[in-house]
């Protein structure tokens, strides 16, 4: 019986790339989403697993959604928000919106599937956080602060489920020609190549392989690392 992995934000850029990686590797591959139902339906087709929906800002759609997913082994949280914008331009309800899903998505995901891990003895969590969590980035207060709580909540887990058998790492990209980067103009997106080290950047493959990488056993002996994917962007 294939063992099942989670992806949060498992329609989008990196998630879907995520979801590849997993099903490639022998895992029965749930596709989360929110409001992309057709692509997630679509992909889950493709990969042989299956649509997984909740809005994870609710606690309750979030238990619905591990009840049906039964025992999860990977956990991955991939599901996010940007913003961006001044702070004083940046409203109270934009500020918990994007709270709400980046960082108390992934504690109610935690939460919903700690316990069966605990009871297994096994199990492994990766949190999608960004290079701008580890150093901040102007204008992205708010994202900047949610991605920085996801490191400290990998630490804490980490320390916390060592003891049951379960690891908990944490993936910080730095940019990655996403969807998310809708908004930026080709001169911006050539400057940010530029300002990389590698002259290069990210494709929502180079995290997925990272991740597939950390939900095997080759990484065994790994736990509570905040791994930096940036291209030398950011060196810590």
């Amino acid at each position: 019986m294939k063992k099942i992995a989670l992806v949060t934000g498992g329609s989008g850029g990196i998630g879907s790339a995520v979801c590849r990686s997993l099903a490639a590797e022998g895992y029965n591959v749930g596709v989360g989403y929110f409001r992309n139902r057709a692509g997630a339906e679509a992909l889950a087709r493709e990969l042989g697993g299956f649509p997984a929906y909740a809005d994870v800002s609710r606690p309750e759609e979030v238990a619905a959604m591990f009840a049906e997913a039964g025992e999860v082994e990977t956990l991955v949280l991939s599901a996010g928000i940007a913003h961006y914008g001044l702070i004083t331009d940046l409203t109270y309800d934009d500020w918990r919106e994007l709270m709400a899903v980046n960082l108390d998505g992934a504690f109610l995901c935690c939460r919903a599937a700690v316990p069966g891990m605990v009871r297994r003895k096994r199990g492994n969590i990766i949190l999608i956080s960004s290079m701008w969590g580890q150093v901040g980035a102007s204008c992205e207060a708010a994202y900047s602060a949610s991605k920085s709580g996801l490191i400290g909540l990998t630490k804490a887990l980490a320390k916390e489920l060592a003891p049951s058998g379960i690891r908990v790492n944490c993936v910080a990209p730095g940019v990655v020609l996403t969807p998310m980067l809708k908004d930026f103009s080709e001169e911006d997106l050539e400057n940010l190549r530029l300002e990389t080290p590698l002259e290069m950047l990210g494709e929502p493959e180079d995290v997925a392989e990272l991740v597939a990488y950390l939900a095997s056993e080759k990484s065994r002996f790994m736990t509570g690392q905040v791994i930096g994917l940036n291209g030398g962007f950011v060196i810590t």
